[in-house]
C-alpha cells in the first residue's frame, strides 16, 4: 500500500452524518476532492486498466467515510461513495458464539483464528464467546445448552467433521427449543441463527462450496458482511431414532477409507488419508444393499390447465410418490444435497445438484473392475463427465432408504480381516467426513433451506473473472 501509513479500516456499519463545516478534511479525502472528474476512476475500474484481477471488494469505512474497496494482487484502492448511503448491511452479526477445534488437520486452527480472524471481529465491533473444544462431541453438548438468542451467528473453526457436529447441534438445539421429539422429525424446524465456516480442515468441502476457495479471511468477510445464504439439510433416520443432521453421506468405498483412516490417527493427517485410501482401494469389496428412493417430482409450467390435470392425477392414483428400488453389489453409493465442491474435486463431488434446490443427488456405483473405478476417481480431478461409465448410475431424489445385506459364510470371515465394523454388523457412513456406523436400514431425507450459512453461491460466481490464486 503506498504511503507510510494506511489509514484506519473498518467495515462500514452504517451511514455517517454530514461533518461540520469548519471540520478540516483528512489527506486523503483532500485529494480525492482536489483531482479533477475525469481522473476519480472508480477502483474496478482502475484496477482492470493496470492488468489486475479485484480479489475482494465491500465498502468500508475509511476516516469516517464510505469507501468502495477493493483488494488486488498488488494494491488495496479505494474511492469515497458518493452519496454517502450504504446499505444491505442487515445481517451483519454484532455477536457471535465461536468454536475452534484444535485438532483440525495440522493442529492450525488456533492459529487460524487467533491470528487472522479474531483481528477482523475486533475490527468490526463483533462481540465473540469462543469455545476450544476438548473432545469430540464438546461442541455438540455445548449447543445443547446454549442460549442462542444472545448470538448472531455461530461460527466453527474447523474441518468437515467439525462443521458437521456443530451444524448438527444448532440444528438439534432448535429442535428441542421448539418442544420436537428428536427421534422421529419428519419436518424439523430451521436453524434459529446463521452457521459460519472458517476452514482449517484437509478437504474442506463446505468451505470450498460457500466461498470457492478455501481462504480463512475470504470466509471471515463473508460473516462480517453478512452475507446470508440458504442451504438444503438432510435428515439421517433409522426406522426407531433420528442419527443427525447433515449435508452429504457416502457408504461403501468412501466411508470404509474414513473408517480405516480413524483407526491410523496417530498418524499425520494428510499420510494417514493416503495411507488409508490407497489401502482400501488395494482391498477394494463391494457391499451388498437395497437402494429405495422417491424421484424428484419436477413441477410442470404452472397453468390452470396442467393444475387441473394434475390434481385428476393425484385422485386416480391416491399419491404422486413412487418409490424405486435397485439391488445390488455396490462400490461406493453418495447421497448429496449440496455440490460438495474441493480441491480434488473442482467441479464438486455431486456437480448437478444445488446448496437450495430442494433436492439430493444419489451417485450408484456399481461393482467393476479397480482399473475402472480407478478411471472414475479420476474423472474427478478433470473437466470430464465423471459419471460417464456404464457402471455408474445418478438419479435426482426427494429420500433415500439405503438397506445392507448382512454377509455369511466365507464372505464374512474374509470381511473380517478388512473391516470389523462390517464384522458386527455395523455398517461404516461417512457423513460430512465424520464416521458413524450403523446396522439397520438408513433414511435420508433432504429439507429445503432448512440453516442459513454465511458465504454465496458460487453458481452466482461462475461468470466472475475474478481470480484469488495468489493468496
Amino acid at each position: 500500500m503506498p504511503g507510510a501509513a494506511a489509514p484506519f479500516l473498518r467495515p462500514q456499519r452504517r451511514a455517517w452524518p454530514e461533518r461540520p463545516a469548519g471540520r478540516r478534511r483528512p489527506p486523503t479525502e483532500q485529494r480525492a476532492q482536489a483531482a479533477p472528474a475525469e481522473r476519480r476512476v472508480a477502483p474496478l475500474a482502475a484496477a482492470a486498466e493496470a492488468g489486475e484481477e479485484p480479489l475482494l471488494r465491500g465498502i468500508f469505512e475509511i476516516s469516517k467515510r464510505s469507501c468502495d474497496v477493493v483488494l488486488s494482487a498488488r494494491r488495496l484502492r479505494w474511492s469515497p461513495i458518493l452519496p454517502e448511503s450504504p446499505t444491505g448491511f442487515h445481517n451483519r452479526p454484532k455477536s457471535l458464539k465461536v468454536f475452534v477445534n484444535p485438532s483440525s488437520h495440522r493442529r492450525e486452527a488456533t492459529h487460524v483464528y487467533y491470528d487472522q480472524v479474531a483481528p477482523l471481529f475486533k475490527l468490526a465491533d463483533i462481540k465473540t464467546d469462543v469455545t476450544v473444544t476438548e473432545y469430540e462431541g464438546h461442541a455438540l453438548s455445548v449447543l445443547k445448552e446454549c442460549e442462542l438468542q444472545a448470538f448472531d451467528g455461530v461460527v466453527c473453526v474447523g474441518g468437515d467433521g467439525s462443521v458437521s457436529e456443530v451444524a448438527h447441534g444448532l440444528l438439534l438445539k432448535a429442535q428441542i427449543d421448539a418442544g420436537k421429539d428428536i427421534d422421529y422429525i419428519p419436518t424439523p424446524v430451521r436453524a434459529p441463527v446463521p452457521l459460519g465456516v472458517i476452514p482449517a480442515g484437509t478437504t474442506n468441502i463446505l468451505a470450498y462450496t460457500l466461498y470457492g476457495i478455501k481462504h480463512a479471511v475470504t470466509a471471515t468477510l463473508h460473516i462480517i458482511m453478512g452475507h446470508i445464504q440458504p442451504v438444503d439439510v438432510c435428515t439421517f433416520s433409522t426406522p426407531s431414532k433420528l442419527l443427525r443432521f447433515g449435508f452429504s453421506a457416502m457408504f461403501g468405498f468412501g466411508a470404509r477409507t474414513l473408517a480405516l483412516a480413524e483407526k491410523h490417527r496417530w498418524m499425520p493427517s494428510n499420510q494417514r488419508k493416503d495411507f488409508a485410501f490407497i489401502k482400501t482401494l488395494a482391498d477394494l469389496k463391494p457391499e451388498e444393499c437395497e437402494l429405495s428412493f422417491l424421484p424428484l417430482q419436477i413441477p410442470h409450467e404452472d397453468s390452470p390447465e396442467n393444475d387441473r390435470k394434475k390434481k385428476e392425477k393425484t385422485k386416480k392414483e391416491g399419491s404422486k410418490d413412487q418409490w424405486h428400488k435397485i439391488q445390488g453389489h455396490f462400490l461406493n453409493v453418495s447421497i448429496m444435497a449440496i455440490p460438495c465442491l474441493c480441491s480434488m474435486a473442482p467441479r464438486g463431488l455431486a456437480p448437478n445438484t444445488r446448496l437450495n434446490n430442494g433436492s439430493m443427488a444419489l451417485i450408484a456405483v456399481q461393482n467393476t473392475s479397480r482399473t475402472e473405478f480407478i478411471k472414475h476417481l479420476k474423472r474427478y480431478a478433470s473437466v470430464k463427465n465423471q459419471f460417464n461409465f456404464p457402471f455408474v448410475e445418478t438419479y435426482t431424489v426427494q429420500e433415500v432408504k439405503v438397506q445392507p445385506r448382512l454377509k455369511s459364510g466365507l464372505d464374512a470371515r474374509e470381511d473380517m480381516c478388512l473391516n470389523a465394523a462390517s464384522a458386527e454388523g455395523n455398517h461404516p457412513w461417512n457423513i460430512d467426513g465424520d464416521l458413524m456406523k450403523e446396522a439397520s436400514e438408513v433414511h435420508v431425507r433432504v429439507h429445503p433451506q432448512l440453516i442459513n450459512l454465511y458465504g454465496v453461491n458460487t453458481d452466482d460466481l461462475e461468470s466472475s473473472q475474478a481470480t484469488c490464486n495468489c493468496i
